[in-house]
């Protein structure tokens, strides 16, 4: 079993940042803050880090080409041009649900981006169940809601056939799979494939590494687990420094060190001053597994 060491390379103190992409062709990191309405870049060889301030929180965002990124903002779809700053916007979606907002998305290995939707909270961990829904952003800009009745859609990442459509549902601390129809971009007989407990932490954000096995955050359980779809297994915990995990990407030149965001929204002062890391960007290394490069948004 590899011994992973943890470093924090982003150190500002984030309120939710979330959705970490390895842009491959800046050989950056992209992550959204999605309380801040953030979207960030970091540069591993200055450390610096830009951003980009949007309208409303930012659920995710995806890479598109040329500097251009998809976003998912409040309930709308859009491009990004980094350098302007500005959006393009191409579609809103549940305009009868006004307490909903766009959470976590990827696209697929043809190039299209499924985002979903999810209440926010009426108090403290308090969510409606059954508001979430799953989306695709097709090439031509049209919009098609896959599933409804979901909780929270949450890590999304596909089987190394792409016949198999993963998301967490993290409102049901469980993992689903789904059959995958790569040419329509359509999904169907969804399934439980991981059933976790609440002591271990909320499930959140998710990717898929070169085995086909699963690596997913935690949230308030300070840890990513690494599971194994076939058997439904935990193959490896990787405990973090800080409590609430919220998603990770792998990334790098060779696509060995796996990046974890999180967040500093929901703790306390004193549960702060305990984790003074608390919103960083962690770089696990030394796991003996790489990751696959993200697909762009082919729109």
């Amino acid at each position: 079993m590899a011994s992973p060491k943890i470093e924090a390379v982003v150190v500002d103190r984030h309120r939710m940042a979330e959705c970490p992409v390895w842009d491959e062709e800046s050989g950056q990191l992209m992550f959204v803050d999605i309380s801040a309405g953030l979207v960030c870049r970091w540069d591993p060889l200055s450390r610096a880090v830009q951003t980009v301030h949007l309208r409303d929180q930012v659920g995710c965002l995806a890479l598109r080409r040329g500097g251009t990124y998809v976003v998912a903002v409040g309930t709308c779809l859009g491009l990004l041009d980094w350098t302007t700053g500005q959006v393009q916007w191409l579609s809103q979606v549940e305009k009868d649900k006004p307490h909903n907002r766009f959470n976590d998305g990827k696209v697929d290995p043809m190039g299209r981006f499924v985002a979903g939707t999810m209440p926010e909270p009426s108090g403290p961990g308090v969510w409606a169940h059954g508001q979430g829904s799953l989306y695709t952003l097709y090439a031509d800009g049209s919009v098609v809601r896959q599933q409804d009745g979901l909780g929270i859609p949450n890590g999304m990442d596909w089987s190394l056939d792409h016949r198999t459509f993963y998301h967490v549902d993290s409102l049901q601390y469980a993992v689903h799979a789904y059959d995958y129809d790569l040419q329509a971009g359509c999904m169907g007989n969804p399934r439980l494939l991981f059933q976790l407990q609440e002591e271990g932490g909320m499930p959140d954000g998710m990717c898929v590494d070169t085995t086909g096995r699963l690596w997913v955050a935690c949230i308030d359980g300070g840890q990513v687990i690494h599971l194994d779809p076939e058997t439904a297994t935990v193959l490896q915990t990787v405990v973090m420094p800080v409590s609430r995990v919220t998603s990770c990407c792998f990334g790098g030149p060779e696509y060995s060190d796996l990046y974890v965001t999180s967040a500093s929204d929901g703790l306390s002062a004193d549960q702060l001053s305990r984790e003074p890391q608390a919103g960083h960007v962690f770089k696990v290394t030394g796991l003996g597994v790489k990751g696959i490069p993200q697909c762009r948004f082919a729109g």
